[in-house]
């Protein structure tokens, strides 16, 4: 397939790297650039054959079969619509809206014209989510009962994220769409998202959106997403998961500590990571950026889903569920009360029951804990079934 780059940008340049990278068979063929310098230079960089101003001349180029947006937020939905009037099948990157009214739009418009949506959401597949999430669908932690995600960092790159009428919000939107996607996909995407209680402040920027949130989303089923986010972190780069279930627990560092450290008096300079804040020091270089951060996978996914006709791990409708609890976050930061997720089109479980199964130890008892103490007895906590005695039990 032949690709098209609706951006020139930081993270066009991060998606051109990992499509150009390991002689894939698709290829970058045209970019459209607001600046006529900019985009002539990225179809320099990658050696692209075609380039423009225009917008619509790219997607509607005869040669080209994909379009990839990686254009600021408040351009989304345009974009997708011209996708949909040419008949392409587009990728976007997260959030896929500034809000759930807006995904829905770009939902309606790629669905009505028979063409695949796939969300650029990097984050749920790199390796070590991927991973993790097998083991997770696999039963080795048991039922889900709490998901978080972390993302903080010093700010974004571009002018844009800090204007609230361009990107939608601030660290909400623009980080918490990885946090929340990530737990869901650890509960379950079947699982409906019922409420969210959320914190946000600005307490760093002279900006009027939030650069600091922390939110809680309950699920359907009982479970609980949490996320954490900010563009105030110093230090670079925090991406943090932890998962816990009935039977056991998992814990992602994905970017700021990965085993590579590295000192240096800075003599030399030059990139170490994304949103690395120094040169000199202790320093925490990554492998291979483009491959750590899942785009090698999420490309992979969604280019394989197009020719077997099948859906991609992240779709258009994934962007809708996220940004429908951005909302409910925006709306709980503002009210201080759990506000509910206002989903219009749910596709998934409608009769999801909070779970309430319990560990039996016999007829008479619930198992609560088995535990070996340091002198090496081991002892029974259980529960009377019938009279709710809680007792103590050696073994």
């Amino acid at each position: 397939m032949k690709i098209a780059m609706l951006g020139t940008g930081f993270i066009a340049r991060f998606y051109a790297d990992s499509l150009v990278a390991h002689r894939r068979s698709d290829i970058l063929y045209s970019v459209y650039g607001r600046s006529a310098d900019k985009a002539k230079q990225f179809a320099a960089d990658y050696k692209l054959s075609h380039y423009s101003t225009s917008m619509k001349d790219v997607i509607n180029h005869p040669e080209v079969d994909v379009v990839v947006i990686s254009l600021p937020n408040d351009l989304h939905l345009d974009a997708v619509k011209a996708c949909a009037a040419a008949g392409k099948h587009v990728l976007c990157t997260k959030p896929l809206g500034r809000t759930a009214a807006e995904a829905k739009q770009m939902l309606d418009a790629v669905e009505a014209a028979g063409i695949m949506g796939g969300y650029l959401e990097d984050l749920c597949y790199n390796p070590k989510f991927l991973k993790s999430l097998a083991s997770v669908k696999a039963g080795a932690l048991g039922r889900i009962l709490w998901a978080k995600s972390r993302e903080a960092h010093p700010g974004p790159h571009s002018n844009w994220f800090w204007n609230k009428e361009q990107s939608g919000g601030g660290a909400i939107v623009d980080l918490g769409c990885h946090c929340i996607e990530i737990a869901r996909n650890f509960i379950g995407k079947d699982i409906r998202p019922v409420e969210v209680m959320c914190w946000a402040a600005t307490q760093v920027h002279p900006i009027d959106a939030e650069d600091n949130a922390i939110g809680m989303v309950k699920y359907a089923n009982g479970a609980i997403g949490q996320f954490e986010v900010s563009w105030c972190f110093r230090g670079g780069m925090d991406l943090r998961d932890e998962v816990m279930g009935t039977e056991g627990t998992i814990w992602l560092n994905n970017f700021l500590r990965t085993g590579f450290d590295m000192f240096s008096t800075g003599k030399g300079g030059g990139y170490v990571a994304e949103k690395a804040e120094s040169s000199s020091g202790w320093l925490f270089p990554v492998g291979d950026e483009v491959n750590e951060l899942g785009y090698n996978h999420m490309f992979t996914d969604m280019f394989e889903a197009i020719e077997a006709k099948r859906e991609p791990a992240e779709t258009f409708y994934d962007g809708y569920v996220v940004n429908a609890i951005i909302d409910a976050a925006y709306a709980s930061a503002k009210s201080g009360v759990w506000e509910p997720v206002k989903l219009d089109d749910w596709r998934g479980s409608t009769d999801t029951k909070i779970a309430s199964e319990f560990a039996v130890y016999d007829e008479q008892y619930y198992l609560i804990k088995e535990e070996i103490l340091p002198h090496g007895d081991k002892k029974l906590i259980l529960k009377d079934k019938i009279t709710g005695e809680v007792i103590v039990r050696d073994l």
